[in-house]
């Protein structure tokens, strides 16, 4: 982006700053992501400290949804003849990115929004996200400030009950994003503070302990399944799911071992029902009715998520550019993503399709490039097997030219993250070791 000369808003005296007005999707697909940030056209005063983003007009475009916008701050004052040029441009050049059969009616008919955070509005609505949803959001992002702001944790606990039904999937969803965003950018502070504010809501809120008794049934459904190990038999399978305390367990079971709850599995509990006398005969059919139940929902739900699947790899392999479109969905890959990815590469190749191969090659050439453990996650384990301080302290002299900062962020990361965990074994170890490799990077500094 280049950078243009401007007036800062507060003294007027000139600053060079990087100054977007086009949003166009479909040549920068980082655009709007930028835009919905919050973060674009940001200047910083040498003169007097101002920090800020300059009004400015805006257009933004996306041809697959077929939405054009515009927007013109109304501190502007800018006169109609000049918005019209000024906007007109930036459509102009939005019309001359386009090739000739995507030029559509919608480009003639640009919607103006009077506000920024009307034009935000008006994006994240083509995404199926209404001011409603939006409205909602804003009340949790509140309630974590406000629960921030908190010392006392009796009192954070009380307000933590009031506003109960705000606190549900999308305000831990939320609150990880936030704690997330705060360790990249290297906020230890900020984010082991809202990992602790995370710990205290899963013990306080009623969706916060329905959480953490599906993560403790779910460790001790897969602590189940670990200690039948590899002489595991259908017969065993049953023992499990008939002793299961809860459905929340039995759910748990079903999700880790449907490939062993076949037709086979149901004849076998078919004839023990068959066996069986008055009350324990009936419990088992009783199970038996859950356990269809929950097999036949499980899958149904995965039939539609790899149905889904299909349709988001068909979407990238119709990408421009297919390996950005993967890197921007990397938050979709799994287990079925991967199957079906190789599953239609074979197909293609099977079929003699030499242009869809590449692309599904390509696809799977990104994830492994994403998913690459980078080189300090092997020293950092290594690191934290250290039996002591003065053992630590051998490693990163050993070490010292791979003590890079990658390192020293990976290594606060997990502190941070690790005071969440029920480990405190783990946790002080984590603490312990991150504030000695940050005086040994310290003193190396005031050495060189």
């Amino acid at each position: 982006m280049p950078k243009t000369q401007v007036s800062c808003p507060n003294c007027r005296q000139p600053v060079v700053a990087e100054v977007d007005q086009l949003f166009d999707v479909s040549q920068d697909p980082s655009a709007k992501q930028r835009l919905l940030s919050g973060s674009v056209n940001l200047i910083e005063c040498p003169h007097c400290g101002f920090r800020g983003n300059l009004a400015s007009p805006i257009v933004y475009h996306d041809a697959d949804k077929e939405l054009l916008l515009t927007f013109v701050p109304a501190e502007l004052a800018l006169p109609q003849n000049e918005q019209e040029r000024l906007i007109g441009g930036l459509i102009n050049q939005v019309i001359n990115h386009l090739p000739q059969e995507k030029r559509k009616g919608y480009l003639l008919r640009p919607q103006a929004t009077l506000t920024m955070q009307g034009l935000i509005e008006r994006v994240l609505e083509a995404d199926g996200i209404t001011k409603e949803m939006i409205q909602a959001q804003q009340k949790r992002l509140n309630l974590i400030q406000r629960l921030m702001s908190i010392t006392d944790q009796q009192t954070l606990e009380e307000v933590a009950q009031q506003e109960d039904e705000l606190v549900d999937a999308e305000f831990f969803d939320l609150l990880s994003t936030l704690t997330q965003a705060a360790m990249a950018g290297g906020d230890q502070q900020s984010a082991r503070a809202l990992a602790n504010l995370q710990k205290i809501l899963l013990t306080s809120t009623t969706f916060g302990r329905q959480v953490k008794a599906q993560s403790a049934e779910y460790e001790a459904a897969i602590a189940d399944l670990r200690a039948a190990g590899q002489n595991m038999t259908r017969e065993k399978l049953i023992e499990l799911v008939a002793q299961a305390p809860n459905d929340t367990r039995l759910q748990a079971l079903v999700s880790l071992a449907r490939p062993g709850m076949d037709y086979a599995f149901f004849q076998i509990l078919s004839e023990r029902i068959e066996r069986g006398r008055g009350e324990g005969r009936n419990r088992l059919a009783a199970l038996r009715s859950k356990l269809l139940e929950m097999t036949q929902e499980y899958d149904r739900q995965l039939e539609a998520h790899i149905q889904g699947t299909r349709q988001l790899i068909e979407t990238l392999l119709q990408s421009e550019d297919v390996s950005q479109a993967m890197s921007e969905n990397m938050a979709v890959v799994d287990q079925y993503f991967l199957a079906e990815t190789n599953r239609m590469l074979e197909q293609a190749r099977k079929e003699g399709d030499l242009s869809k191969s590449a692309k599904l090659q390509e696809i799977l050439d990104v994830i492994e490039a994403e998913n690459a453990a980078p080189p300090e996650l092997e020293l950092l384990e290594e690191y934290l097997e250290a039996q002591d301080e003065e053992e630590r302290r051998k490693f990163l002299e050993e070490h010292e030219a791979e003590i890079t900062q990658e390192f020293l962020d990976m290594l606060a990361n997990l502190a941070v993250q690790s005071q969440a965990s029920d480990d405190k074994e783990f946790a002080e170890l984590a603490m312990t070791a991150n504030r000695q490799a940050l005086r040994f990077s310290m003193q190396r500094s005031m050495r060189s």
